[in-house]
């Protein structure tokens, strides 16, 4: 039984090509198959006009949505395909008639990707004359065109296309499927017919050079080690040759390609697989890359190193840690930590009176400070994100740890200063105080008072003080 290709169609202010992009669609000798426009909060007649070609043409369906940009539409599109295959074809191009069914022909269990040659039509004619494909070149530049055909089930695997401006969506969504084992072919006949038109995204991009680099590097930075090296520069064609002078420190089981999702992409990147989790340390200045390349050690080697020492009563197990230098200036650090059993997190619980157990979660997390305070642990950014628990709060432990030391005795005033920057309320405080005191054979009223009058001072200039 031949399987259900799924042709998606964004659609954002391209009312005068829309019909000869799904006239060429539907002459496709294949079938079956099904065509989804997802209109983009189009302010011209595109999507009045996609309708009325729908109402003679069953296999096309029109969709709407707010204005959210083309990854989006896409992904929308796809949410509702019932195809095993899709192809994305833009609204102001076209596709050959035969280039689905001879896609179709090409499958095989080890095919994700099925692409075609393609040739320029409107403000440009002649073949778009694409390289050869080969997985190192995909690291320095796109070489697959977004008509291609790809799984469904493969889509949703790298969680769809990416929904920021990245400028290069493509791009990145081809990269995230050779990150999982994807292979691709390209047909010998020409499938795509691309419209070229003044002011078209292909050519905008080219004036976002630096930001595409910055975010193929952020967001497939193991594909970009696999196959350069290193990093992608903004002098592509160099990357390899640049890489080669970074020299690389590793310690531990460091399968670095395996590196899974992004969860968090603030000042570090924080990423998590089924076993693992990676956090990606932000680029020091010049003047600190000096400082961790020759005199201190990084925060991924302090992070490991805290980790060993203080073992899985309190932090996830240590994996691996590795660094990049260039001429001994430290560039990258990543720490690698088994994922944590704890699914809940001190900010959980900051405004949630009704969270589940939450009087005895506090009451644990007190003992717990007080179980760190007595082996001279001090962890010197103790805050909300960086204390978990499960939900009985039988275990409880400590992430981030660059900012850990290690003490032989800790003063009275350190040791309750290390509260200063939970921003919860005063009810709670008193809780954890209570069980911090009692563990600690300190006075609770003495101990609860000191911790709610020393405030974070940042909490307090900006307000946010919970109290």
């Amino acid at each position: 039984m031949k399987p259900l290709v799924s042709v998606i169609v964004p659609l954002y202010n391209a009312a005068p090509y829309i019909v000869e992009a799904l006239e060429s669609i539907v002459a496709s000798t294949y079938r079956p198959i099904e065509v989804i426009v997802m209109d983009d909060a189009s302010t011209d007649d595109g999507l009045r006009i996609a309708q009325d070609f729908a109402t003679s043409h069953p296999e096309v369906r029109v969709l709407h949505q707010k204005h959210a940009g083309v990854s989006e539409a896409r992904n929308n599109a796809i949410r509702e395909a019932k195809g095993e295959w899709i192809l994305p074809v833009d609204a102001d191009d076209k596709i050959g008639p035969t280039y689905i069914e001879h896609a179709v022909e090409a499958i095989d269990k080890d095919v994700h990707i099925i692409g075609c040659r393609a040739e320029f039509f409107g403000a440009k004619s002649g073949e778009w004359k694409l390289p050869e494909y080969s997985p190192e070149l995909l690291a320095r530049k796109n070489m697959i065109h977004i008509s291609s055909l790809f799984r469904r089930i493969e889509w949703m695997s790298v969680g769809g296309f990416c929904r920021e401006n990245i400028y290069r969506e493509d791009w990145d969504f081809w990269l995230s499927l050779m990150e999982v084992g994807g292979r691709y072919i390209r047909l010998d006949e020409v499938g795509l017919y691309y419209r070229v038109l003044p002011g078209s995204r292909r050519h905008t991009a080219k004036k976002h050079k630096r930001a595409i680099v910055d975010a193929m590097n952020e967001r497939h930075m193991p594909y970009m080690e696999r196959y350069l090296g290193g990093p992608l520069h903004y002098m592509r064609s160099w990357s390899k040759f640049l890489n080669w002078f970074r020299r690389y420190k590793q310690v531990g089981d460091f399968r670095y390609w395996d590196l899974g999702w992004i969860i968090s992409r603030k000042r570090n990147i924080i990423r998590e697989s089924s076993e693992w989790v990676i956090k990606q340390f932000a680029v020091p200045s010049l003047l600190k890359g000096i400082w961790y390349g020759w005199f201190a050690k990084s925060k991924a080697q302090r992070s490991y190193e805290y980790a060993l020492r203080l073992g899985t009563d309190f932090t996830p197990r240590p994996v691996a840690y590795r660094e990049a230098k260039v001429f001994g200036i430290l560039r990258e650090s990543w720490y690698v930590s088994e994922r944590a059993l704890c699914l809940g997190c001190f900010n959980d619980l900051i405004n949630a009176p009704d969270y589940p157990n939450r009087t005895e979660l506090l009451w644990r997390i007190g003992e717990f400070t007080a179980k760190l305070h007595k082996r001279g642990i001090l962890h010197r950014d103790y805050s909300g994100g960086n204390i978990l628990f499960n939900r009985d709060g039988t275990r409880i432990q400590i992430v981030d740890l660059n900012r850990v030391r290690f003490y032989k005795h800790l003063s009275r005033e350190q040791r309750l200063r290390n509260f200063e920057r939970l921003n919860i309320d005063m009810e709670a405080l008193a809780i954890m105080a209570k069980a911090y005191a009692e563990a600690m054979g300190d006075d609770y009223k003495e101990d609860a008072r000191y911790i709610i009058e020393h405030r974070w001072s940042k909490h307090i200039k900006q307000g946010i003080t919970n109290l």
